[in-house]
Formats: structure tokens, sequence, C-alpha cells
């Protein structure tokens, strides 16, 4: 703190006091190009935050001001980092976005299997297989049977199949798995590891049918 304070006194005092700059800026700020709405509530509290920090700062360059400024304007500074702490915890995301999200409609497995197949038309097996995966999600959905929610992982979705499914548990984690390694590992993936999903999905649904 002595260091800090002995750099602090070694600066050169400020030319005009905190009561010249704030005439200054009101000056400019009159002018028609500057004229707009009146500064709302928080504005007008940053502003008075501001004018205190400059009144702290000017003070440090006065004669036994230089420890008691910095002691003020950690303490400002302290204040505010607690309140904007506090605003972060309080924020909530818009409800009507919320609302707008929970709306939009999920892609049924139809729609799913018609954009598979156009992608295995195209040569893009390893897309083909994530929209197959996709569909049979989206399948097992409409059946209650797991919840369809963005973000859901592979596991998340294993478990709630041997939750709901047991006998379909071993079908669907092999038919996860081909998803997996085709998608995020990737491994080359043709018309037979489709086949093989294709295997698998059949299983699955059959069993989920019992």
């Amino acid at each position: 703190m002595a260091d800090l304070a002995g750099l602090l006194a070694a600066l050169p005092a400020p030319e005009h006091t905190p009561e010249r700059v704030r005439d200054a800026i009101d000056e400019v700020l009159s002018r028609p190009e500057f004229a707009g709405s009146q500064p709302s509530p928080l504005q007008r509290a940053w502003s008075a935050v501001l004018s205190r920090i400059g009144e702290v700062l000017f003070g440090m360059g006065t004669p036994g001001g230089t420890v008691l400024g910095v002691v003020v304007l950690v303490v400002i500074l302290a204040v505010i980092g607690v309140l904007i702490a506090r605003f972060a915890r309080t924020m909530t995301a818009d409800p009507e976005l919320a609302a707008a999200v929970a709306l939009t409609p999920a892609r049924t497995a139809a729609q799913w299997q018609a954009e598979a197949a156009e992608r295995e038309a195209a040569g893009d097996w390893r897309g083909g297989l994530r929209c197959r995966y996709r569909a049979l999600v989206a399948t097992l959905a409409a059946r209650g049977l797991v919840e369809e929610v963005p973000g859901t992982t592979t596991g998340e979705y294993r478990g709630q199949v041997a939750r709901s499914v047991p006998a379909a548990t071993t079908a669907f984690a092999g038919a996860t798995e081909l998803f997996e390694l085709a998608w995020y590992g990737n491994r080359p993936t043709g018309a037979g590891e489709a086949d093989r999903f294709a295997t698998l999905v059949g299983d699955v649904l059959d069993r989920a049918a019992r």
C-alpha cells in the first residue's frame, strides 16, 4: 500500500477540478447533436458512480488524500463488483424465447428417414446413418419410450431405453455404437453399416412392440 501511495503521490496534480470536468461534459452534451432520450435510472446511477470515482482520483493528487483516495476507490470497486455479481445471478431467460423454443416441433421419424435416403443416394452414408439414428429416437419418443430433448446424449438415451424397454437394451446399444463410430469416430461408413444398423433398428422396434 505504501509503494502504491508513493507512486500515486508522484503523479502530477489534475489541472481541473471534478466540478469543472462535469461542467464541460454537460456543456458538450447539451448541444443539439447529442440530444436524445432521458437517461434511465441505471444510467444516472452509473454516472454518479463515475463522478464519485473522478472525485476520488482528484483527491489522490492533493496532500494527505492519496491513501484515503485509494481506500475509497477500492471500496467503490468492490461494491460495483458485488452489485454486478448479484445482478448476474438474478438474470433469467426470456420467457417468451423459452416458450418459442418449447413450441418448436421436433422432426418426425419420417422426415429423418427421408433425409437419410437422400444422403445415402448422394453417397453420404455417414450422414445417412446419423439421420437413421435420429429417426429411431423419434420413433421411440413417439411411443413414449424415450424423452427426445435437444442436448440429450446417446448415453442418456441408452439409459432411458434400458428402463423403458429392457429387452431392447442390447440392440439399441449396438445401433448407438454404430452411430457413434461413424459420426464421432469418423469410421468409414457404407452400405454394409447401413444394413447392419437397419437390422438392429428392426430388433429394437420389434422388442419395443411386445
